[in-house]
């Protein structure tokens, strides 16, 4: 048996025809599950430090350096003393006065100082080398309940939308690290399809976008769909095929259509908008796609600018002196490299209440469910004027108020993308499509049928799932011979 998988940017999704009707996969009490993965770290055990000889040295390098620097301390002090005690009687004590005291630590306490620091970075040292053999793969887990172990936790490592990286550069051992994730989410999808089907599944056609997110052109296409494919075979999978997601998406809408019509599928996801035209419905056994084109920006990409645009005031931004890109990569939470920097950088001189804002915001955790609260308000802003959320796990009482206006600001660039690229398509087709069906999670969001309208007016516009359409159509594609 095939399965269609949707190997989404945000969520992902499986599915299989089985004697003629559609069944969905459940992961958990849903059909999808946030892509996302958590994979917790084994962590060491302080009570496993011991004084090896080259950490010894360490020790003595320390309390040597201590010793000299507390030598060079005390003779400070004495000469600022005796300068004091040059001064005119009358100006002798105030100068006295602004003498620092000097304590002198004894031989012991700076050896107990010295042991605590390297037994500091003896930890921090095993947390980096656990990081770097690899995740603990066999206790991962997916979607909602990775971001709440996460948080729960503050260690461990999580990975959000690592569909979002394949086709950049990856260097040192990104490549090996991206693979190793996709293989346990496929292999989570295949353990489940496997259990709910009564079958141990071994083929599949998995979605893919026209044009993948890449610093590498064409050449980050290539790399991403190689990493998937390795990852499918490493998670037990004997065949893999691959099919464009709106042309995905036109197998499920051909299914439903008595009458045969020219449409064009408009699929919005988290990280690609994609479009196809295809001749659907009718006595044909499958949809005929006639053409394609893809941009690489998606739901995503408005979530990062309702985060700068509406929330990130809060933290600072145009209020204070903080480059801006600190708060682009608090808000970027699927790019590893950037969220990574954003946790490394100081904010201690920065002035209250946003520096200590912006340090509570870098801890474990906090930034993704930022994320969420911010892609939630987006959410509910599709059909209410105003949402609010709090960030009391910043601070307490802060909170956060979004409308329907600051979410249009915040979705311009997208939708100038979104217009460009069905102007492309438009350019392209010898007649205007009869309808135009709609799917993705932006899809949900009313500036996009109201930009499908403005471009094919005469067109009937077709809101179609909006979470399952791509996976349904992958389910009918592989079920065909």
């Amino acid at each position: 048996m095939r399965i269609g998988i949707d190997f989404g940017t945000s969520y992902s999704a499986a599915g299989a025809v089985v004697d003629g009707q559609l069944r969905l996969i459940r992961f958990g009490d849903d059909h999808q599950f946030r892509t996302t993965v958590f994979f917790p770290l084994r962590m060491p055990d302080v009570a496993q430090f011991e004084l090896t000889e080259a950490l010894n040295e360490q020790v003595r390098a320390l309390v040597a350096g201590a010793k000299r620097d507390q030598t060079q301390e005390l003779a400070r002090v004495q000469r600022l003393r005796d300068e004091a005690m040059r001064q005119p009687a009358h100006l002798r004590a105030q100068a006295l006065a602004l003498v620092p005291t000097a304590r002198k630590q004894s031989d012991f306490e700076m050896q107990r100082a010295a042991v605590v620091a390297v037994r500091r970075q003896w930890a921090a040292d095993q947390v980096r080398k656990a990081m770097e053999a690899g995740a603990d793969v066999h206790n991962a887990l997916y979607g909602d309940e990775a971001v709440e172990a996460y948080m729960a936790s503050g260690t461990g490592h999580l990975v959000v939308s690592p569909k979002s990286m394949l086709g950049y550069k990856l260097e040192g051992n990104a490549r090996e690290t991206l693979l190793r994730i996709a293989t346990q989410l496929l292999r989570h999808i295949r353990a489940s399809a496997s259990a709910q089907l009564d079958t141990d599944v071994r083929a599949a056609v998995m979605g893919r976008p026209v044009r993948f997110r890449s610093s590498m052109k064409e050449a980050g296409s290539a790399q991403a769909l190689e990493i998937l494919t390795d990852a499918a075979y490493a998670a037990g999978f004997d065949a893999i095929e691959f099919l464009e997601e709106p042309a995905a998406a036109a197998y499920g809408y051909h299914r439903e259509q008595a009458t045969a019509s020219r449409t064009l599928i408009l699929d919005i996801g988290g990280g690609t908008t994609d479009i196809a035209l295809a001749d659907v419905g009718g006595p044909a056994s499958a949809p005929v796609i006639h053409g394609s084109w893809g941009d690489p920006v998606g739901g995503t990409d408005v979530d990062i600018e309702l985060s700068m645009r509406g929330v990130m005031a809060q933290f600072g931004k145009g209020v204070t002196p903080t480059a801006v890109h600190r708060y682009y990569e608090a808000s970027t939470v699927q790019d590893l490299e950037r969220q990574s920097n954003f946790r490394l950088a100081s904010f201690k001189d920065v002035e209250a209440p946003y520096g200590p804002r912006l340090q509570r915001l870098q801890e474990p955790g906090h930034t993704v469910r930022l994320n969420r609260d911010v892609e939630a308000a987006k959410i509910g802003l599709s059909s209410q004027d105003r949402v609010g959320f709090t960030l009391d796990y910043i601070e307490d009482g802060l909170c956060v108020q979004l409308d329907k206006e600051r979410l249009q600001d915040a979705a311009s660039p997208f939708l100038r993308h979104l217009g460009e690229l069905i102007r492309k398509a438009k350019a392209d087709l010898r007649e205007a499509p009869d309808s135009v069906y709609l799917t993705g999670g932006m899809s949900r969001s009313p500036y996009v049928p109201a930009i499908a309208r403005e471009m094919f007016p005469a067109a009937r516009i077709v809101a179609g799932d909006a979470s399952l359409g791509v996976v349904a159509g992958l389910a009918h594609a592989a079920a065909v011979d």
